[in-house]
């Protein structure tokens, strides 16, 4: 069954679609079955995986309307074992509709229900808000990933996102857990990034990955060619530092294992 990772955090610009790409693609690349659900209707995403949104047929806003199965909606891309339910602009006005259908917290966990047993990872990419789109994504989830960046506001939001989790946690999923905090767009010649690591090890002490993203021109020119960074250019800082995220991702999948048993 697959382990579900939401990848989430309300504030704009720090890296979710971009760990959510070279994360599921890495993983990918280990032989893992990997579900990309693009929850954003920027479709950063479905973009970053080289897929033309303009001649899409269906998207995750036809599955969590009810129109079309989750199943109906998948892509598979050109990368190894991954596979994008995709995200058009017709996702921006979701939140007003899902208002007024039933079960509207909890109507892409059941969707996704219907297809864990055929991946080992879902990786559901967050909108820059804590709307009913991301409200979906954490009762439907495992676990979350926090992309952070490293600059002082960050923190404030950092508080808010994790009280939501807490909240999603009492009302809709107990088992929902932190996956990690992932420091990223991290550039160690600032003091500023120290003080933000520091402060929020100190909070967070077990809950923060090893892995830090660092700062790098070739993230930013990927999802440009349609292409994860792992595969356009492979040796560059910003590839290497995804590919130990998807090691320590497995090795946090082999403990929860171990712990089960």
């Amino acid at each position: 069954m697959a382990v579900v990772i939401a990848v989430a955090n309300q504030k704009g610009g720090v890296g979710k679609s971009t760990t959510a790409v070279n994360l599921s693609a890495a993983l990918g690349k280990r032989g893992k079955r990997v579900l990309c659900i693009d929850s954003d209707a920027q479709g950063n995403l479905t973009s970053g995986f080289g897929i033309k949104k303009k001649s899409l047929e269906f998207s995750v806003y036809d599955a969590l309307l009810g129109r079309k199965t989750l199943s109906d909606t998948i892509v598979k891309t050109d990368f190894e074992n991954v596979s994008v339910v995709p995200s058009t602009s017709d996702l921006a006005g979701a939140d007003i509709e899902l208002i007024e259908l039933e079960n509207r917290q909890s109507r892409l966990k059941m969707q996704i229900l219907t297809l864990k047993s055929e991946y080992d990872y879902i990786f559901i990419d967050c909108p820059p808000s804590l709307s009913l789109l991301t409200v979906n994504a954490l009762c439907a989830s495992d676990s979350v990933i926090i992309p952070l960046q490293c600059e002082f506001h960050a923190l404030e939001g950092l508080s808010q996102l994790v009280e939501s989790i807490k909240l999603v946690k009492r009302r809709f999923n107990p088992n929902i857990d932190i996956e990690g905090i992932l420091f990223t767009m991290y550039d160690g010649r600032l003091q500023l990034t120290h003080q933000v690591v520091d402060e929020v090890k100190k909070h967070f002490p077990s809950k923060t990955f090893e892995t830090i993203i660092p700062r790098n021109v070739r993230l930013s020119e990927a999802p440009s060619h349609g292409l994860p960074c792992v595969y356009y250019d492979k040796g560059s800082k910003g590839a290497q530092s995804y590919e130990a995220l998807a090691d320590e991702i497995l090795s946090h999948s082999k403990k929860k294992a171990v712990s089960i048993n």
